[in-house]
């Protein structure tokens, strides 16, 4: 068989099995892709599995005809960005339908923060050609809780992109296995 040949979720099920791929991807052992980083040591196909894990998710973000499904955007950017040792930067672009273009992580900081260029960010919008985009960066203390610079980088990357006429849907700030979001509490 080409594995090449094969989707993400193909390729899930020939390494979990089926019935173990299914509920992977329907949320029943995403927290221990999450939370047990140790067994990838253990068990390299845990850490393979993640990974694949991530592009199937946001495979099912991008086929989908609108994004609909904010605990899929959660799995996937906990997945993505969730214990690493440093801070990411990450950006998912979407289309005017808030149909999926595509994902990035745009900037990699250290352990405590990242530096984030607006005009960076404008110059990725426009070759991208999105018309909005999520935001999440992650907290590798653990504390999901947004600090001041996050909501003045939020405003100031809203500001930004508005005179190009994209909107900022959301910013997430991922910390373990939570994922805060800054529409959910009002701070966008």
């Amino acid at each position: 068989m080409d594995y090449r040949a094969c989707s993400d979720t193909e390729l899930l099920k020939m390494l979990l099995g089926e019935k173990a791929a299914e509920k992977a991807l329907t949320g029943g052992v995403v927290r221990m892709f999450l939370e047990e980083r140790q067994y990838d040591e253990i068990h390299p196909k845990i850490g393979a599995a993640r990974e694949l894990m991530r592009r199937a998710l946001l495979q099912q973000l991008s086929s989908g005809s609108a994004l609909t499904s904010p605990a899929a955007v959660r799995d996937y950017l906990r997945l993505s960005i969730a214990g690493k040792e440093h801070e990411i930067f990450s950006v998912i672009w979407l289309d005017a339908q808030h149909r999926v273009i595509g994902a990035e992580d745009l900037f990699r900081g250290t352990l405590s923060q990242t530096s984030v260029y607006p005009r960076e960010v404008v110059k990725h919008a426009l070759k991208a050609n999105a018309a909005a985009v999520i935001f999440a960066h992650n907290h590798p203390s653990g504390v999901a809780q947004p600090s001041q610079s996050d909501e003045l980088l939020t405003r100031n990357l809203k500001e930004a992109l508005a005179l190009i006429e994209v909107k900022v849907l959301d910013h997430f700030i991922v910390a373990g296995n939570q994922a805060l979001s800054f529409a959910e509490r009002g701070l966008l």
